[in-house]
């Protein structure tokens, strides 16, 4: 049995065979837990500071007494960034 059993399908690769931004995430999530990093940041190079954004977001729950919340807007405007940044580069430069 492989955890890519398990993996969610992007509607969007199958049902228009264009990917979204988020594909690659969960591969690049697997590749990171199995200590391959540069194979998951370049799956997809928003790998890490998502995970950094839930770790200070469980955080967040954990530690009640220190507002989280500018950090974690920081973290999604990064990511937001990256994301898109990564989805327009991969479809201009890579598709061609």
């Amino acid at each position: 049995m492989n955890i890519e059993d398990f993996m969610l399908t992007c509607p969007s690769k199958r049902f228009l065979g264009v990917e979204c931004p988020g594909c690659g995430a969960q591969r690049a999530v697997v590749l990171v837990l199995e200590g391959r990093f540069s194979e998951a940041f370049q799956m997809y190079p928003a790998v890490y500071t998502i995970l950094l954004f839930f770790f200070i977001l469980a955080l967040s729950f954990i530690d009640r007494k220190r507002k989280y919340g500018s950090v974690l807007m920081v973290l999604l405007i990064v990511n937001l960034v990256i994301i898109i940044g990564y989805y327009v580069y991969k479809h201009v430069f890579l598709h061609t």
